[in-house]
């Protein structure tokens, strides 16, 4: 008989002994997070720093957490921050610091501007959307919205209105960001086949892809934007939604973001070049070389303008055959919650978690950096001062990211998620609804759809099984859902305000984009509860 540690502790489901009234407890770090920043327009760091000192009241007082798993959960959280996600988005932004720097950047908005017309609309349907959901397959984890922030702004958008088109488009494409690491990380942690769940989410997230370029137009410029750009919508959203599906589909989660972006960008390019839209500027401040645009880009300006998208793009896709031939078995051994034992119900997820996975990509990201350095003859001395420049951008950010993070895993490992996962998995029929609301809610703790999944994957497949319903379905479904709470999370708030020069402001811009947010959450809902009993031939 195994002698299990002293201090083994199982997680209460209701330590209040109302799972109902539990669950009203557990939300409350949520509710001082979306308080703060929603309601009285705090910062990021403000609002993540109360959200987590309350989780940890909670976790010990009320759910009898012992003080040193509190702390081991918190500092895991942290580690998973800095490894999964800053070391990514640090190498993502400088790219982005040397393209500004060596002029590539200036390059590639005139780009944008000469085949988007000079179009409010249709420049965020090509920028936000289009090429926002390459950096979201190549890099993830807010780097699309930091780049494509600053590319609107640099076409004449307002900052917040920049920050929000760019945090909108961030959906569609975010359950296959990273190369597909939310997928994967799913799949780890539910022991789901890999490819059903890659089917299964590009069977839900194709109707989100195909309306959102024309959401967009609405965001920018009201209903007249949409009457003038849904020629562009609809070629965006047709040829990104389709190509979404079959690759999803037929190849699994690796590409698809990128080849649905790549061949996107190509339709609406080659689509405007028959077609042209009305000029109208409504939304947005023009700058003074508006008016004097013209002149079709040479050749070698378009490849340099393109030329570190290019490389990332390239380097990323590589790291994606690395993975896929090394099938993850590279890990790293760590220490585990207390004296050797994983808590059973998460024990999976620091499998996906602490590999070399994330240290490969953000390296596979500083490898197209300097890449793009040694193309463009950057000195070494200004190559290193856009890394330190890079580093100071992250620092606030950071901060909320390792606070948002840590907040995640207490909850998790608490039993906070699992009494909110229990208590909503009461609601019977409608529980396909109440699921995309769960990975809303995980990525709006996290900003990360790998965190969701690794958050409530599990929680998902239980309720599934309880209520005879297919737990592929529920757990895409999970992955699905978060993408619609990407827009909302402090973290991807933190990182786009950071680049346009909004730093103390995330509330405004959470404001801007919390209805949005809902919307999006409750269609994904919709469409799976008429999966899961009307339209079951879809689940594969």
């Amino acid at each position: 008989m195994t002698t299990l540690p002293a201090q083994m502790w199982p997680q209460p489901v209701a330590p209040v002994h109302s799972l109902a009234v539990s669950a009203l407890v557990a939300m409350l770090p949520l509710i001082v997070v979306l308080v703060l920043m929603g309601v009285l327009r705090r910062s990021g760091l403000l609002s993540s720093g109360c959200g987590l000192l309350t989780a940890v009241i909670l976790a010990i007082g009320v759910w009898g957490m012992p003080a040193k798993l509190a702390g081991w959960s918190v500092l895991f959280g942290f580690v998973y921050a800095a490894w999964f996600i800053l070391w990514i988005v640090f190498t993502a932004l400088w790219l982005y610091n040397l393209a500004m720097e060596s002029g590539s950047f200036e390059q590639l908005r005139q780009w944008m501007k000469h085949h988007a017309s000079g179009d409010a609309c249709v420049q965020a349907i090509l920028v936000a959307f289009c090429f926002g959901a390459l950096l979201e397959g190549s890099a993830g984890f807010g780097a699309p919205v930091a780049v494509t922030a600053f590319l609107l702004v640099g076409l004449g958008f307002t900052p917040r209105k920049a920050v929000i088109v760019s945090l909108i488009a961030n959906t569609a494409p975010v359950a296959f960001g990273s190369l597909g690491v939310p997928i994967v990380a799913l799949s780890g942690v539910t022991g789901l086949d890999i490819n059903k769940l890659s089917a299964m989410v590009g069977r839900q997230l194709p109707f989100l892809s195909f309306i959102l370029p024309g959401y967009l137009a609405v965001v920018v410029a009201g209903g007249k934007g949409l009457r003038r750009s849904w020629p562009a919508a609809l070629v965006a959203g047709l040829s990104f939604g389709v190509t979404q599906f079959l690759v999803s589909n037929l190849w699994g989660p690796y590409a698809t973001d990128v080849v649905s972006s790549l061949i996107s960008i190509a339709a609406v390019a080659g689509f405007l070049k028959i077609w042209k839209p009305h000029a109208a500027q409504e939304g947005v401040n023009r700058g003074e070389d508006e008016a004097r645009a013209g002149g079709k880009p040479a050749f070698r300006m378009a490849l340099r303008a393109w030329w570190p998208w290019i490389a990332l793009s390239l380097m990323m896709i590589l790291w994606s055959y690395f993975r896929l031939f090394s099938k993850g078995q590279v890990k790293i051994a760590i220490p585990s919650l207390d004296n050797g034992v994983f808590l059973t119900l998460y024990g999976k997820a620091y499998a996906a978690v602490f590999s070399f996975q994330p240290l490969v990509a953000g390296t596979a990201a500083l490898a197209a950096t300097i890449l793009t350095g040694v193309s463009f003859r950057t000195k070494p001395g200004k190559f290193f001062a856009m890394g330190a420049k890079t580093l100071r951008q992250l620092r606030l950010p950071g901060l909320t990211v390792l606070f948002i993070v840590g907040l995640a895993y207490l909850y998790n490992y608490s039993g906070m998620a699992y009494t909110l996962g229990a208590a909503v998995a009461q609601t019977g029929a409608i529980f396909p609804v109440v699921s995309s609301f769960l990975g809303w809610t995980a990525c709006f703790l996290s900003g990360s759809d790998t965190a969701s999944n690794l958050l409530f994957g599990n929680l998902q497949v239980a309720a599934a099984h309880q209520l005879n319903l297919s737990p592929v379905l529920m757990a895409a479904t999970n992955s699905s859902g978060a993408v619609t709470g990407k827009m909302i999370s402090p973290q991807n708030i933190a990182i786009g305000v950071t680049t346009v020069g909004m730093v103390g402001e995330e509330g405004k811009v959470l404001h801007g984009t919390f209805w949005h947010s809902i919307i999006f959450a409750a269609l994904i809902g919709l469409l799976t509860l008429a999966q899961a009993h009307w339209l079951a031939w879809m689940v594969p």
